[in-house]
């Protein structure tokens, strides 16, 4: 898929597969898949909370998946608050029974199963074996006491009326004439309510005992039939509908033969049973973000809603001005790299927009945007769990690293860190850390550490490359600012209105933003020391030194006073930029985990700028970087020190032990790296074509994936093609790239129409820009205090 992808990515490869081709072809893809889903759900039966109850498959040995949804895994305290209102009733036989034990360690993994209350929730258990008069009574006892009337009901029994009448034709007859007699009890009760009924799972005939030989797969699956043909037969009172619990029942097909007696199903196969009805009952009250089965749409947000018009009214006004799309509108520049601070020359006059192509990149970029929300936020596409393994995670690695050296090219220039190295660096990275999401490779710790190096790596060319372009150009003027942080924060801005999620959750973006406005801060302040100046005085050298010494202080200090840092940052309104769920903890987390990131890249700048300047290193094509004895030791060195690193990480026990060395260790590797990759001459003359075309995008695929290619906010995996993992990664993977790709031409338009450099046109847009901000800030707070409302009443 990746080949494709970069196949594709390249113009000059074949004229039929151009990335203009791959865009058209992935639209075509985007609007044939929503379709599908729309009819299937709606005409095919589209209830999540069905596909939760009825069916799924067990990844691994332990961890179930429901059909086309994510199922939560519930805490106590979770579980507590859910049912702490709430009044549920297990009845049945000793299957049920069991599953009622299950369900109690689910609240409570300590308390007694007695059929009293669990703390405080209400949870008992009825022995009623046989679907009798009695059960009948008991339900319509509770249809007319509303004051012991369960809210949820757990019902199921079968195998002792098999068992009791040596599983005759006529007991069959019987059941089904008792269960009609309960049915409609059953939906009353269901009404206001809800009620379960539990399929019954299969036996495993070879380990039952003699008095049980009579139960029978096939008797059961005779019941089974029985209850589905009976309950909800009545067609008047549709709403009022009995659920019905399959999904332990194919749980059970892989595990019965676990069972101690052939009877009762094995501890983890109840686990599942249970809960799938945990999430049946409590995720449209407490709604987690993993947990997508049974939840209602929620209604877009005000700020939603003024989005949407804004890009309605984009395309009105461009559907207003022209009739088809502006054909000279085509050979758009590359995006320059904001995260390394390099820059293009500005285009040219001749390809500058013209004044209908900011609606049109506004229209695309609406559309985007439906596809965004339709991922994420409609109730359109199906969604999967993440699960962890090995091969899940190694296998696509070695995939990738073999077509990156495959396609390697002569580099056009041999200096150390070029334009083409650092796009080929930041396109494995990024490409490691997309495997590593999909793949939920964080559980495992020596994977999350290597991958911590990689954001650290990050943040290093932001500092490397934005020092760079400070020292060596000394340009300070507001449009080079404006220009960076509209590039770095517009897609952001979008998504975080369209699919309203704070700021913060992107977490990568504000973190770069911030330490851009640091490194812009320190290199403009009184007195500004550029390699000029530094060239007429040695002094000049010291300044700068001392400069990021100063810098390195101002980050030790706040690191080692979080209530300060923390009361800095919960001021509003810049809180409302750093807040995550009313919290700046990730905040905090995730600006100390790589606090001294950005300073190694500033400094390593500096000194290879100045070796560069000394001439003290040989960068010619084909020669080593240092005499040969030294190039030996450094490498010699560089290499010991990423095998020690990963000895280290495997040898981890927890994350936050590790996560506390890793901001003074992670610059060793950063340096061993660059050091491996720029010794030899020959490693210097080379790049990997496809690692760079991605590294062109990297941002893009950072922020993208959490939306089109993962799901429900990274939590899961977005399913556009059921039934088939492979090809489902294939096309997602295909209709992502291209999004991403769309979506950097698009904020390198926009950046010129928006960031003018007439300095007084510039003012009056950064004037509207910030009314615009605080117009949104207020009404965000506007809305915080309704939630707040609605959540006292």
């Amino acid at each position: 898929m990746a080949f494709l992808a970069y196949s594709l990515g390249k113009r000059e490869i074949n004229q039929y597969f151009s990335i203009k081709n791959a865009k058209l072809l992935s639209v075509a893809a985007v609007i044939l898949l929503t379709l599908f889903h729309t009819f299937s759900r709606y005409y095919g039966g589209g209830d999540t909370c069905e596909w939760l109850l009825s069916s799924g498959r067990y990844l691994g040995e332990t961890v179930w998946q429901p059909y086309g949804c994510m199922m939560h895994k519930y805490k106590n305290t979770e579980a507590k608050t859910c049912l702490a209102e709430k009044r549920v009733a297990f009845v049945g036989d000793s299957r049920i029974r069991q599953l009622f034990y299950s369900y109690i360690q689910i609240i409570d993994p300590a308390q007694r199963a007695d059929g009293r209350k669990v703390g405080l929730v209400p949870l008992d258990f009825l022995w009623y074996a046989e679907v009798n008069n009695s059960l009948k009574e008991r339900l319509i006892s509770w249809r007319k006491d509303p004051s012991i009337k369960p809210d949820v009901v757990i019902i199921g029994a079968a195998t002792w009326s098999i068992k009791l009448h040596g599983g005759s034709s006529e007991a069959l007859q019987q059941y089904r004439a008792n269960l009609t007699a309960i049915s409609l009890p059953l939906e009353q009760l269901a009404e206001d309510g809800e009620v379960y009924w539990v399929l019954q799972d299969p036996v495993h005939e070879e380990g039952l005992s003699d008095n049980r030989k009579m139960i029978t797969n096939e008797q059961l699956e005779l019941y089974n039939k029985v209850v589905l043909s009976t309950l909800n037969s009545n067609k008047k009172n549709s709403k009022a509908r009995v659920r019905f619990l399959g999904a332990s029942r194919q749980a059970a097909m892989e595990t019965i033969t676990q069972s101690a007696d052939g009877l009762h199903l094995p501890e983890s196969t109840r686990n599942v049973a249970a809960m799938v009805l945990m999430n049946a009952v409590c995720n449209k009250v407490l709604r987690p973000i993993d947990g997508s089965c049974c939840q209602a749409l929620p209604a877009p947000s005000l700020l939603q809603k003024l989005t949407a018009c804004v890009f309605l009214g984009s395309a009105l006004v461009f559907l207003c001005r022209v009739n088809k799309f502006n054909r000279s509108w085509k050979s758009r520049p590359t995006p320059p790299d904001v995260e390394s601070g390099e820059e293009k020359k500005p285009a040219t006059a001749a390809s500058l927009l013209n004044h209908k192509a900011p609606f049109q990149a506004l229209c695309k970029m609406g559309l985007i945007m439906v596809y965004f929300y339709l991922c994420d936020r409609a109730d359109v596409f199906m969604k999967e769990q993440k699960f962890y393994t090995h091969s899940t995670f190694f296998i696509p690695l070695v995939y990738m690293f073999v077509l990156g050296i495959f396609y390697s090219e002569n580099s056009k220039e041999t200096k150390l860190l070029n334009r083409e190295q650092t796009d080929e660096w930041k396109g494995w990275m990024q490409l490691v850390i997309l495997i590593y999401h999909i793949s939920g490779a964080s559980v495992f710790i020596p994977v999350y550490m290597h991958v911590r190096v990689l954001v650290a790596a990050y943040l290093f060319q932001t500092g490397y490359g934005h020092f760079s372009f400070f020292w060596l150009k000394g340009d300070f003027g507001l449009y080079r600012v404006c220009q960076v942080l509209f590039r770095l924060n517009f897609l952001v801005v979008v998504l975080c209105l369209v699919m309203d999620r704070p700021y913060q959750f992107y977490y990568f973006v504000p973190l770069v933003t911030f330490w851009f406005v640091v490194i812009y801060a320190t290199m403009a302040m009184w007195p500004q020391i550029l390699q000029k100046k530094a060239n007429g005085s040695g002094i000049w050298h010291v300044g700068i030194l001392v400069k990021l010494l100063g810098l390195l202080l101002f980050i030790c200090f706040f690191a080692y006073s979080q209530g300060l840092f923390e009361n800095i940052f919960s001021v509003w309104p810049i809180s409302k930029l750093f807040e995550l769920n009313g919290s700046i903890h990730e905040w905090w987390f995730r600006w100390k985990l790589d606090r001294f990131a950005i300073i190694h890249g500033m400094l390593f700048a500096f000194v290879y700028l100045v070796l560069q300047k000394c001439q003290g290193l040989s960068e010619e094509k084909g020669e080593p970087l240092f005499s040969t004895r030294i190039s030996n030791i450094l490498l010699l060195i560089s290499v010991f020190s990423f095998m020690t690193y990963s000895i280290w990480a495997s040898s981890c026990k927890n994350k936050t032990e590790c996560n506390e060395l890793h901001p003074y260790i992670s610059g060793l590797q950063i340096l061993a790296f660059i050091l491996i990759r720029n010794i030899p001459g020959y490693s210097r003359s080379l790049y990997s074509s496809f690692f760079a075309w991605f590294g062109k995008i990297s941002l893009e695929l950072f922020i993208c994936q959490y939306h089109i290619w993962l799901a429900a906010d990274t939590k899961g995996i977005l399913v556009l093609i059921p039934g088939n993992p492979s090809l489902n990664i294939i096309i997602s993977t295909f209709i992502f790239v291209c999004v991403a790709h769309e979506i950097s031409v698009i904020t390198n338009d926009l950046a010129q129409v928006a960031i003018p450099k007439d300095g007084g046109a510039l003012l009056r847009r950064l004037l509207a820009a910030g009314v615009f901000t605080l117009g949104l800030l207020l009404v965000s707070r506007i809305e915080d205090k309704e939630i707040s409302l609605l959540s006292v009443f």
